[in-house]
């Protein structure tokens, strides 16, 4: 048991689209991931996934509906919805999903991280 400092924890990385792994409970990872520009059109058919801004802002788009997320707010994709996370500047973001969960869920794409490091 320790206390995750989250903004060091961003400060070892400034690649995009690519979750590192910074604490697990009940199978579930917590993630930190930079974003910038849009991610691919995805869905998770068997898993939700919370997206919480850290610092920055992103549009969580569906295919009906866009969510504006600001530092300090959360938004759930719901499993077996489409999303795509779109940001215009650079947005940290941790993540809460089940571990099984891949990035790019039903999609195959360059930006699918089968394999994410643990910081």
């Amino acid at each position: 048991m320790e206390a995750i400092n989250l903004v060091e924890k961003l400060s070892t990385f400034s690649d995009y689209w690519n979750p590192r792994i910074v604490g697990e409970l009940n199978g579930q990872h917590v993630k930190l991931a930079k974003f910038k520009g849009a991610f691919v059109w995805h869905k998770h058919d068997h898993e939700d996934e919370l997206f919480y801004v850290v610092d920055g802002e992103f549009d969580l788009e569906f295919r009906d509906k866009i969510i504006h997320l600001k530092k300090g707010e959360f938004a759930i994709a719901p499993k077996g919805v489409e999303h795509r996370p779109v940001a215009e500047n650079e947005v940290s973001v941790m993540l809460f999903e089940p571990a099984s969960t891949v990035n790019t869920g039903d999609q195959q794409s360059d930006l699918r991280r089968d394999k994410l490091d643990r910081i």
